[in-house]
């Protein structure tokens, strides 16, 4: 049986990913002062205006949030007026405050703490938030990672290295791409369509931008085995000139399945850039990412997912579900994951090192997937045997 699958994915200059790293990097600058900063930071951008808003908890009495935004949109490459949106030109403006003491509380002292059953330091700490949150691995890639949004990942990288170096020299900071991918009997075989949207110069010609994003990024991209015979589609609108936050208003986190599996497994719903560990839509996807890499390379199945759920101000979890889709015994992955993984908010915290200042190269090209990140690590396969 012929399924097929698609992932999409976008470069750092789309403008909800202009957002989403501002946020991050807001949040790093936090952490680099003060690594118990509660921070949930929140952006909105359109031409030549960057909003940064949000509830921070921080020992530092001053965030340049105007400097981090520049930098960061510098970062990116909107270095230009001409694009409409530029790190010298744009307007940044803020509205910060506190967080919540509702919210605080539950974090700072756990229902478990106030009902007096807490065991450890780990009780301690209540999760941020309500929710569940999803992890996935499977054996289809090195990355053990679905390969439809790995291959989408490396477009969009491969089409902003070859913007920054030079090589394509017409191309803009924004930019798409998406994959579909043919599996038969759960094999993933051939790409069916590639499809990738590239911001350009106005003089380019149709010719020029078809041929160098042919060869400098989609075959350099996508291996020329499962290429054979696919659709590709260029800039189907004919034109791209226009793009970034000019051309789009950009919001911080409405990337979330480019930022996790590509739609291989279900979302939880809560974004990632912009918050700290204490906010369990981030720590626990990311922990949840780190035990089902683990049970994977562990040979205990070669794919699986896991979900978690969480009640706001509760160290412990209400919920653990475990989908091996047939390549393992669930009930007995299910009880591996609970010998070996903590899943309580400071034992995520502190197995990770999520108090570090490791956000601003998350957040492009995916949360997943790659090397070095610590969630990535496969240390605890040993110990699931």
């Amino acid at each position: 049986m012929i399924r097929t699958i698609s992932s999409e994915s976008v470069t750092e200059g789309h403008p909800d990913k202009v957002c989403d790293y501002i946020a991050d990097s807001v949040l790093d600058a936090a952490l680099e002062i003060d690594k118990d900063s509660r921070i949930a930071c929140e952006v909105a951008c359109a031409t030549g205006l960057v909003t940064v808003l949000g509830e921070f908890d921080t020992a530092t009495d001053f965030i340049d949030v105007q400097k981090i935004a520049r930098g960061a949109i510098e970062e990116i490459g909107y270095t230009d007026p001409a694009l409409g949106f530029c790190a010298s030109g744009c307007a940044v403006l803020s509205a910060i405050v506190g967080q919540s003491p509702d919210i605080s509380r539950g974090v700072l002292e756990s229902i478990e703490v106030r009902t007096g059953i807490a065991k450890d330091e780990y009780d301690r700490v209540g999760a941020g938030d309500q929710g569940m949150m999803f992890g996935y691995a499977c054996s289809e890639t090195e990355e053990l990672m679905p390969l439809p949004i790995t291959l989408a990942h490396k477009l969009t990288k491969t089409l902003t290295e070859v913007r920054k170096s030079g090589e394509l020299s017409f191309l803009r900071p924004d930019g798409k791409a998406m994959v579909a991918l043919d599996y038969e009997n759960g094999v993933p075989v051939r790409v069916r369509s590639v499809v990738v949207s590239a911001q350009h110069t106005p003089d380019v010609s149709d010719e020029s931008l078809r041929e160098g994003i042919t060869e400098c990024v989609i075959k350099r991209a996508v291996p020329a085995k499962l290429l054979k015979g696919a659709e590709i589609l260029i800039n189907p609108t004919g034109r791209f000139v226009i793009g970034g936050p000019a051309g789009d208003t950009g919001v911080t986190g409405r990337k979330i399945i480019v930022d996790t599996y590509g739609g291989a497994i279900p979302h939880g719903g809560g974004a990632f850039s912009g918050k700290d560990a204490s906010k369990v839509d981030r720590s626990a996807s990311y922990y949840a990412r780190y035990a089902c890499k683990n049970l994977v390379a562990a040979g205990l199945c070669e794919k699986v997912m896991l979900q978690v759920g969480y009640a706001i101000g509760r160290a412990r979890p209400v919920s653990l579900y475990v989908d091996t889709f047939g390549t393992g015994d669930d009930e007995a992955v299910k009880k591996a994951a609970l010998r070996v993984f903590d899943f309580r908010p400071a034992a995520i915290i502190d197995s990770l090192g999520l108090k570090n200042p490791i956000y601003k190269k998350t957040t492009n090209y995916g949360h997943f997937g790659k090397k070095d990140l610590p969630w990535e690590k496969v240390d605890a396969a040993e110990r699931l045997r």
